[in-house]
């Protein structure tokens, strides 16, 4: 096999919450040789492990496992560095003779790599983005994402709303440079060899699964998670403390909510991440092979794969 990174096999796994993706790459992990590269932007961070449902210690033992745990809470990963981390991680990985997984569900980062996006290097600066932090803070998160439409209606276009952390990056951009977020975004050819495997569900049945994961995460300890992270000096306002359960759950430690108020207003987020998720694959797609989790044929999908592996070896 050639040590070119365009002739580098990708096998990549893709779906929203909760759909079965880590149970089914560690499955094909093991037959077929594989690593896997987190494409998780939460499981980066050290220390959210049961509200990021984070694979377990003894699962990392079983298989290698890239960018997870790599950075604090209170620290920020953007995506152009993202994909630098995973390039290097693909192309480690490939150089051992081992099978890249690419494996997770922020759409972003999956398509930003598959897609050779090239984005802004703008460092950061805290002073605007405390700024317009400050002003999502007394107008709202609407108010902001109206912005970014004024500036830049084509970033607004393919950015959540709801993500603050987007919104204010592209703006921050736009502001510095005077150029449009949209414009300093460009794609190249593509640089692997890929497979992608998506994972979908009936949705109902989706969100009841979810729900129940949510349930299974306080069972399991999950506020006292938040609880040490806050003891921490993690702030809430933390793009890290953003995610799914912890804003909720700190507003309960906060008492703002009750618990059942917190994990109710959890479900509720992770229902409209997953409608979020599952938009962002039908708009982002790439060849992708769908298949249904309940159902999925384990042993006929590793022949296929194996079939392709052995075509771009």
């Amino acid at each position: 096999m050639s040590g070119a990174i365009q002739d580098t096999p990708l096998l990549v796994i893709l779906g929203a919450t909760a759909v079965g993706k880590t149970t089914l790459s560690l499955k094909l992990a093991q037959t077929l040789k594989g690593e896997i590269v987190s494409a998780d932007s939460r499981n980066l961070y050290r220390g959210m492990d049961i509200g990021t449902a984070k694979p377990t210690p003894e699962e990392r033992r079983q298989i290698r496992h890239h960018l997870i745990d790599i950075v604090d809470p209170d620290q920020t990963v953007a995506a152009a560095e993202y994909q630098d981390m995973a390039k290097r991680a693909i192309q480690n990985i490939q150089e051992r003779g081992r099978l890249p997984m690419l494996v997770g569900g922020t759409g972003q980062y999956i398509t930003a790599l598959l897609e050779g996006w090239s984005a802004p290097r703008i460092p950061p600066n805290p002073e605007l983005r405390s700024e317009l932090e400050q002003f999502a803070h007394e107008n709202g998160l609407e108010a902001l994402y109206q912005r970014l439409t004024e500036l830049d209606p084509d970033a607004a276009s393919i950015i959540d709303w709801q993500n603050l952390r987007r919104v204010i990056r592209a703006l921050e951009v736009t502001i510095l440079t005077n150029i449009p977020f949209s414009q300093q975004r460009t794609k190249n050819p593509p640089l692997y060899k890929t497979m992608v495997i998506g994972l979908r569900m009936e949705r109902e049945q989706l969100f009841k699964r979810a729900d129940e994961r949510v349930d299974d995460m306080i069972r399991r300890g999950f506020v006292e998670e938040v609880r040490r992270m806050l003891e921490h000096g993690y702030a809430p306002s933390l793009p890290s403390m953003s995610g799914l359960g912890y804003a909720q759950i700190s507003r309960y430690l906060n008492g703002e909510f009750d618990l059942e108020t917190a994990t109710a207003e959890t479900k509720r987020a992770t229902r409209a991440f997953i409608r979020r998720q599952e938009t962002w694959f039908r708009q982002h797609d790439h060849q992708t092979m769908w298949y249904n989790s309940d159902s999925i044929d384990i042993v006929g999908l590793t022949t296929t794969i194996r079939q392709w592996y052995s075509s771009v070896e």
